[in-house]
C-alpha cells in the first residue's frame, strides 16, 4: 500500500498553469516585482509545495488501514510521538505537532507504520486540528473495529503564533476518545501516563 508521500497530487498537477498564475497575481497584488530574480520560478516551486502538502485529498485514509491481521492481542497498543504538518483551512497557515495513537484491539491488529500512514492521509489537506483528531479516531473504530481508541493530538499553529495574538509556543491539545476509554478511567489514565516523555 502506497503512503501519502508516494502519491503526486493530481488535482494540483492537473491545475498547474492556473495555481500558477493566480500565485504570480497574490504576489503582484501584495506590491512584489514578479520579475525579479527571487521571485521568477516561485509560482512553480508553491505549486509543486501544494502537491506535497495536499497529497491527502488523493487518498481515502480507510485504504491505509486495508491489511490487518488476526492476532488475539487485547491489551494496550500505543504508537506517539508521530509527527505531522498541516494546513489551516481558516488561514492556508501551517500547523504542526505530534499526534498519539492508543487502541485495545479485539481480533484484528493493523501494521504500526499504518498508524503514521494515516496521520499523514488525514493531515495532509486543509484541516483543522479537532476535526484530525475525530476523524482518525473514527476510521480507527470503523477499520479495526477495536474495543478502544483514544487519540490526542498536539498542535502549534502559525495562524496563531505569528499572526492575530502572536504567541508563540503556545499549544493546542486535543482529545478524541472511543469505546473502552470512554468508560475505564484507568485505561485513559494508562494512556496518558504512557505518552509523557
Amino acid at each position: 500500500m502506497a503512503g501519502v508521500k508516494d502519491y503526486v497530487n493530481s488535482k494540483v498537477g492537473e491545475h498547474r498553469k492556473q495555481i500558477e498564475y493566480h500565485v504570480e497575481q497574490i504576489l503582484k497584488l501584495i506590491g512584489e516585482d514578479t520579475e525579479r530574480e527571487g521571485l521568477l520560478e516561485t509560482p512553480a516551486r508553491v505549486t509543486r509545495m501544494y502537491e506535497e502538502i495536499f497529497a491527502g485529498y488523493e487518498i481515502d485514509p480507510r485504504d491505509v488501514l486495508g491489511v490487518t491481521f488476526d492476532e488475539q492481542h487485547e491489551e494496550l497498543v500505543i504508537v506517539k510521538d508521530i509527527v505531522y504538518y498541516s494546513q489551516c483551512e481558516h488561514h492556508m497557515a501551517p500547523f504542526f505537532g505530534k499526534v498519539h495513537i492508543g487502541y485495545v484491539p479485539s481480533g484484528k491488529i493493523v501494521g504500526l507504520s499504518k498508524l503514521a500512514r494515516l496521520v499523514e492521509a488525514v493531515t495532509r489537506r486543509l484541516q483543522v486540528q479537532e476535526r484530525i483528531t475525530s476523524e482518525i479516531a473514527d476510521i480507527m473504530v470503523e477499520v479495526l473495529q477495536p474495543q478502544g481508541v483514544m487519540v490526542v493530538v498536539e498542535g502549534e499553529h502559525l495562524c496563531m503564533c505569528a499572526r492575530g495574538i502572536k504567541k508563540p509556543g503556545s499549544k493546542t491539545i486535543t482529545s478524541a476518545v472511543r469505546g473502552t476509554f470512554q468508560s475505564d478511567p484507568a485505561q485513559r489514565a494508562e494512556f496518558m501516563a504512557l505518552i509523557k516523555d
